[in-house]
């Protein structure tokens, strides 16, 4: 029972997947901070109203607290535009830069002339229309 359980969580998905949520964690604490301490200061400087918490409107003596929920939505685009911003678009530009140097790949196929079906390279008659082909080589 317990080698069953040992392999199971010694095997590589586990694994990642459990070093991907400690280290999502940790970055998800550092733009936490990052918004709170930083950027609400910022568009309180700008605004003029660093909490929206105390926003509420009344209908018929029940009220609603809407400033927690302006709160929210203010912290989730800041955090979204932050990770966009510092974390997706320079990955996104390193893998581009990769990539640049790569070539595609040979073509593995080629078209008849004839009937334009695709064809092996390296085929000297088209199994469709069996006219010949002249071989890449030629």
């Amino acid at each position: 029972m317990l080698d069953g359980f040992k392999k199971f969580i010694l095997r590589g998905n586990v694994v990642d997947m459990a070093v991907g949520v400690v280290i999502g964690a940790a970055f998800g604490g550092v733009i936490t901070a990052l918004t709170k301490d930083l950027l609400t200061p910022l568009i309180a400087a700008i605004v003029g109203k660093p909490d929206f918490s105390a926003i509420h409107f009344t209908i018929r003596g029940t009220p609603f607290p809407v400033g927690d929920f302006v709160n929210a939505t203010v912290s989730f685009l800041l955090i979204a535009s932050v990770i966009y911003f510092f974390v997706v678009l320079p990955v996104n530009t390193l893998v581009a830069r990769m990539k640049r140097g790569e070539k595609p790949p040979d073509p593995t196929t080629k078209k008849c002339p004839e009937c334009l079906s695709e064809i092996p390279i390296e085929a000297r008659r088209c199994a469709h229309c069996t006219q010949p082909v002249m071989s890449r080589a030629a």
